[in-house]
């Protein structure tokens, strides 16, 4: 799944709002194996203030309303590849939800915990999958003091609780994904807690989408407060979660992630 942040505050300093740069962007990494383009409007830090609806849409429309000529001037570089690519929009609020539906996005991921079935009933009149990520609270507002007795726990029982409001509000479970969201609400050896013991959310038996790449907790672990510079890092993150249960992998760096996954398919 190739990161694509159509913002100019992104945490790894890799987004635009350059349409043609954009656009180039996502033409790489399509070009480079990914299955996934996942489009993010606005960062989800939560030291920067969030934006409208309406601009949030607007972001979103610059690539989506070219989707189709975007994707069709390439072609797959190996059978593994998902083709054509699938199209996913990394948004919460229910109205930007419907906007980017309406627009073609094929996933949701849904960073907002799903607090109510608003986005799920959504999902389920379009035919579009949901991604369901595991946070407290709203987006955009700071956790950093979150602490959990045991975070395994937490995550089994939202999980549980989530796919059953889901399935309450007409999304079938095979358009479900989760989320076990790193760095999200979490400190680092929550974030440690959940890669070491990643195989117990495989009994959901739904992919796992594992947010990998840059994350603050390969800053904490190795003392790289660069983002950018904790590739390497992400790819023996990326590694251990394809060995113990993980089935979607968010990258920045598409290219590195796209080598090591088939490099693993293979042995």
């Amino acid at each position: 799944m190739g990161i694509v942040n159509i913002n100019d505050d992104s945490f790894s300093g890799d987004g635009s709002l350059d349409e043609d740069r954009i656009i180039a962007q996502i033409r790489q990494q399509i070009s480079d194996g990914a299955d996934v383009i996942d489009l993010g409007a606005e960062s989800a830090r939560t030291n920067r203030q969030a934006i409208s609806i309406a601009e949030e849409l607007r972001r979103f429309s610059l690539v989506m309303e070219r989707w189709q000529e975007i994707w069709s001037s390439a072609k797959p570089i190996d059978a593994l590849q998902v083709w054509p690519p699938i199209l996913s929009a990394n948004t919460w609020r229910t109205d930007a939800v419907r906007g980017v539906i309406a627009m073609g996005a094929e996933w949701i991921n849904d960073m907002s915990g799903l607090p109510d079935g608003e986005n799920a009933a959504l999902c389920a009149a379009a035919g579009t999958a949901l991604l369901i990520m595991h946070s407290v609270g709203e987006p955009k507002v700071p956790h950093f003091h979150q602490q959990w007795d045991d975070v395994m726990a937490q995550l089994m029982q939202f999980f549980s609780e989530k796919i059953q409001l889901a399935e309450q509000h007409g999304l079938s479970r095979d358009s479900l994904m989760l989320d076990p969201g790193i760095d999200f609400a979490k400190q680092k050896d929550d974030n440690l807690t959940i890669y070491r013991n990643l195989t117990r959310l495989t009994q959901f038996s739904l992919p796992l989408m594992i947010p990998v790449s840059r994350k603050t907790v390969i800053g904490d672990v190795l003392g790289i407060s660069n983002p950018c510079e904790r590739d390497a890092a992400t790819i023996a993150c990326l590694t251990w979660c394809m060995r113990h249960g993980g089935n979607i992998f968010r990258a920045h760096n598409v290219a590195a992630a796209s080598q090591a996954i088939r490099c693993l398919a293979t042995t």
